[in-house]
């Protein structure tokens, strides 16, 4: 299953600390690479992932395979099972080349691309922002179920090439159905698969609103989630997925009601995670730094802590600045280093030694909102930012807390 997507979206830290920043000292770190499980690679500039379920999967894979070339390949014996590891491998080689379809699809639009990660149900590629327009958003989720067409094709056309019963031709046919199937079910007209955002591309395309979409295709994809729970172990039990209704004993039906359990919870999941975060873009803007902002006064890095927060007090702000003899600004005093100073030594402490000393990524325009600002944020990592006016004039200091309440506030709004 994929469900490619924009599902690394950046997000302020928890308690006020920005992602990559230690809690203790507040200094910005490297940011972390991102993970998910075992570095294979990085085509494209992009890191493909594969994460620890898939290892349950592939031996699932390598044990029912295995078995049923047991009926079809009998003189292999136990070698069944390495042919059956292989088919695992080649099988998820394919889904990685349907993530790669979209991966390359973003990358020519100029969307940025986290990471691809092959998991439990196929793979996932994160496609860190939306597509500007509809066409391009049903190109982008089109190309997967594309290419997974296509090598349906290439692998019908090398069975033509090779003796049937054969191992080769086994795996190869086990390949072109294993890709029709992947390219039929993510072809389904609910979010979080590529038909999913092809519909919700339509619905964009048709209303002009790219949430009436978004609305649309997740309802959709819940939908999917009901009728895969209710209509697979049906469709197993009465036998038309293959077999006869006697055939199947208990184990398997309880087998196919967990596998569709799964399945379905996957995709309901999904379809509400694409709601949440359709939703939250729509409030974005909200997002300024103008209006997030807290007043700041400025001091001298000689200032005592005990004088500086009584000019503070005396004129309503709620953060200090740290200038030189010219005013111009050196550093950000930050908010948790205050509070750890007891209240009878601040006279003996002087402000720079509680201040984050100033980056150009730590100053942000006044007038940056939404996703720029979110992005400019992630890009520096801080808890505190000084916020200036075009002038260059200082406006104030931004706290990644405050950030953070109202990020949590937006994403609390009642869902469609």
């Amino acid at each position: 299953m994929d469900d490619s997507g924009d599902s690394g979206r950046p997000q302020p830290g928890a308690g006020g600390t920005a992602p990559g920043t230690d809690p203790d000292d507040g200094k910005p770190k490297r940011p972390a690479e991102p993970g998910g499980g075992l570095l294979m690679g990085r085509p494209f500039g992009v890191p493909v992932y594969v994460a620890p379920s898939w290892f349950v999967v592939a031996a699932l894979i390598t044990w029912v395979f295995g078995g049923q070339l047991d009926r079809v390949l009998p003189e292999l014996g136990g070698a069944r099972y390495l042919v059956a590891l292989f088919f695992a491998i080649a099988f998820y080689a394919s889904v990685l080349v349907h993530e790669l379809a979209h991966t390359v699809a973003a990358l020519r639009y100029k969307l940025p691309v986290r990471r691809i990660q092959l998991q439990f149900f196929g793979g996932v590629s994160e496609i860190e922002k939306e597509t500007e327009t509809p066409g391009r958003e049903f190109v982008l989720a089109f190309v997967g179920p594309l290419l997974s067409l296509v090598l349906g094709g290439v692998f019908y056309g090398a069975m033509q090439l090779v003796e049937p019963g054969t191992v080769p031709g086994v795996l190869l046919a086990g390949l072109m159905i294993s890709n029709l199937i992947v390219a039929a079910f993510n072809l389904l007209p609910g979010l979080p698969l590529d038909g999913g955002r092809m519909l919700r591309a339509v619905v964009w395309k048709i209303t002009g609103k790219p949430m009436s979409g978004t609305i649309a295709a997740a309802w959709v994809g819940r939908g999917l989630a009901v009728t895969v729970l209710v209509g697979l172990p049906l469709l197993t039990h009465t036998g038309a997925l293959g077999g006869t209704a006697q055939d199947i004993g208990g184990v398997e039906t309880v087998m196919d009601a967990l596998l569709a359990a799964i399945l379905a919870g996957i995709i309901w999941t999904g379809a509400g995670n694409s709601l949440r975060m359709a939703r939250l873009r729509e409030h974005l803007p909200d997002l300024r730094a103008r209006t997030l902002t807290r007043r700041a006064v400025p001091v001298e890095s000689a200032t005592p802590l005990s004088e500086a927060l009584r000019r503070a007090n005396e004129a309503g702000a709620r953060a200090l600045v740290v200038v030189d003899g010219q005013g111009n600004p050196k550093g950000v005093v930050r908010e948790a280093a205050i509070v750890g100073v007891p209240e009878h030594r601040r006279p003996w402490v002087a402000v720079s030694g509680l201040a984050q000393d100033l980056t150009d990524g730590m100053k942000i325009p006044a007038e940056l909102a939404g996703e720029a600002l979110l992005d400019r944020l992630k890009a520096t990592p801080a808890t505190e930012y000084l916020v200036v006016e075009e002038t260059g004039e200082i406006y104030g200091v931004l706290s990644t807390a405050d950030v953070e309440r109202a990020f949590v506030k937006a994403m609390a709004r009642p869902e469609a």
